[in-house]
């Protein structure tokens, strides 16, 4: 993976990023997160839930159109809610993120976070693995993410529309909700401008 494949990147909550042969390693800050909480107090008497944060590193660039994005995710997943994670933003009220993250299950999963204003949050498939592909597919005001097992056969998680613009912010976030952090891992990186023929088969 070329360092020249981020030359337009930019940061929202700037950390560390260190090329290391066909590797993008993105550092992930202490209770660090992306999630628009739905109001005061919390959700549940018992139970983690979450608290509203916007501190997150995200690495992106500005995508105007129909693209592809996906990349190889992988991570050490020492805490709960620990995630390597593609994403997705109009504005700090409108983002999405799909998330390959420690779930306050103890499992390894595909995990989709879809904000509009508030945030929702709907764990997917579990998999038995330390990494996966991650894709987001963007025809018109649809999105849709997949998971791969092996970079070749993509299986829908999550379709759903935002309200957003043209151009939007499109890249790599890591996630420490509730640990002190650590490297999440990016490999085999590709965004490309194109409209899938099918976007809930991303292809």
């Amino acid at each position: 993976m070329e360092k020249s494949a981020f030359e337009h990147f930019k940061w929202i909550n700037e950390s560390k990023a260190t090329f290391e042969n066909d590797k993008l390693i993105i550092e992930a800050t202490a209770k660090s997160d992306f999630f628009n909480n739905c109001g005061p107090g919390p959700v549940s008497e018992e139970g983690i839930t979450p608290e509203s944060l916007a501190n997150a590193p995200f690495y992106y660039q500005e995508v105007t159109g129909d693209f592809v994005m996906r990349a190889q995710v992988s991570h050490g997943f020492k805490d709960t809610y620990d995630s390597a994670t593609l994403m997705i933003m109009q504005d700090f009220q409108v983002w999405a993120k799909a998330c390959f993250e420690k779930t306050d299950f103890d499992t390894h999963a595909v995990v989709s976070v879809v904000t509009n204003q508030t945030s929702d949050d709907a764990n997917g498939s579990n998999i038995d693995s330390d990494t996966i592909w991650l894709q987001i597919a963007r025809v018109g005001n649809s999105f849709a993410f997949h998971y791969s097992l092996d970079g070749l056969k993509y299986v829908m998680m999550r379709f759903f529309t935002l309200p957003v613009e043209e151009t939007i912010k499109v890249g790599l976030e890591a996630q420490a909700p509730l640990g002190e952090g650590g490297p999440r891992t990016f490999q085999n990186f590709s965004l490309v401008n194109k409209t899938v023929k099918n976007i809930r088969f991303g292809e």
